[in-house]
């Protein structure tokens, strides 16, 4: 990590090789059930963009790609609880089968509008990929079929996190000073 960054973090919670070996086991198990199929992978912008690039590494089977920017957070450290699209998907889903790839699970607000919203759209299917799921402060009931790792109640950034847009290029997952 760079040292100007270091002085804002208490620790590394998930380092780069625990990501990378998840990365292709979530790859591995999304393949296997979705084989002959042709899921839309959608990546929700901008904390999931590095998950979900490692992620495709590990998808051996013939898929979609998009992107959408929702948010039901402010420049704060909690949900605010108002969901806002800030950029909608540019393919139909209708009748498709889709993977929602998230960074992080944690009130369930977000997810919970945003699968909602595409099955109200005709998706035939919505699942949920995310790479951390923190089940304590869940207030919505949205679990996702594959995560990588349970975390603690703790502000987490690296990785694509941030905190006020720093920190997203931190390589391991990280606890941020409180």
């Amino acid at each position: 990590m760079e040292e100007d960054l270091m002085h804002d973090i208490k620790c590394v919670l998930i380092d780069k090789e625990q990501i990378r070996k998840k990365c292709e086991e979530l790859g591995k198990k999304i393949s296997s059930d979705y084989c002959g199929k042709k899921p839309l992978f959608v990546c929700v912008l901008k904390g999931s963009v590095m998950f979900y690039a490692d992620l495709l590494r590990n998808i051996n089977i013939d898929c979609e790609l998009e992107f959408m920017a929702i948010s039901s957070y402010g420049t704060g450290k909690s949900s605010s609880g108002e969901v806002k699209v800030v950029k909608d998907l540019n393919t139909k889903v209708e009748g498709r089968d889709i993977i929602i790839v998230e960074d992080i699970v944690d009130t369930g607000i977000t997810l919970m509008y945003l699968v909602n919203l595409l099955k109200c759209r005709g998706a035939s299917s919505v699942e949920i990929c995310a790479l951390l799921d923190k089940i304590e402060r869940r207030e919505r009931e949205v679990y996702p079929k594959y995560k990588g790792f349970v975390i603690p109640n703790e502000f987490v950034v690296g990785y694509g996190l941030d905190f006020n847009e720093k920190y997203r290029n931190l390589p391991e997952v990280c606890i941020l000073n409180s």
